[in-house]
């Protein structure tokens, strides 16, 4: 399939009602998700104790960034993860990490990549604030609604 056919599919699925769109042909693999709601909400692996509601952000203006979920908690914001897959806390591995602990971060400033069928995503604040704490660690691999970072 030419990348052409491919661009002209993601348009097609983006003005349908369709959340969902699977496509294999041959050994060509295209999935794309539209859906806002979590998997794991619907049907838990194991129940969770909640102590506050999560508010779900709204997307991102570019097709390149995933918009995370932000949590509020007592002690601050929780940025979790959009999708599943493998997380990097630095744009390369020769490169410093994108945020550390500590350091202020700003609204749409990248704080790490979730890498999902070998799509690079970019993974933004939604807000200003400052890392107070880092709950993953460098190419861990990341569940829908996982905690990634906490920003006060």
């Amino acid at each position: 399939m030419e990348i052409n056919e491919v661009k002209e599919l993601l348009n097609q699925f983006n003005d349908s009602n369709l959340t969902e769109f699977d496509l294999r042909e041959g050994s060509f693999e295209l999935y794309m998700n539209k859906n806002q709601t979590s998997r794991q909400t619907l049907a838990p692996a194991q129940p969770e104790p909640v102590t506050e509601t999560a508010a779900p952000v709204p997307a991102a203006n570019t097709e390149a960034e995933s918009a995370p979920t932000v949590t509020s908690t007592g002690e601050g914001q929780v940025i979790t993860s959009p999708i599943v897959g493998i997380v990097y806390l630095q744009p390369s591995p020769e490169q410093p990490a994108f945020k550390s602990v500590g350091e202020p971060v700003k609204q749409g400033e990248t704080v790490c990549i979730i890498e999902a069928m070998k799509l690079l995503n970019e993974i933004t604040s939604e807000f200003d604030g400052t890392i107070t704490e880092i709950l993953v660690e460098n190419e861990d691999v990341v569940e829908y609604g996982q905690p990634l970072f906490r920003i006060n």
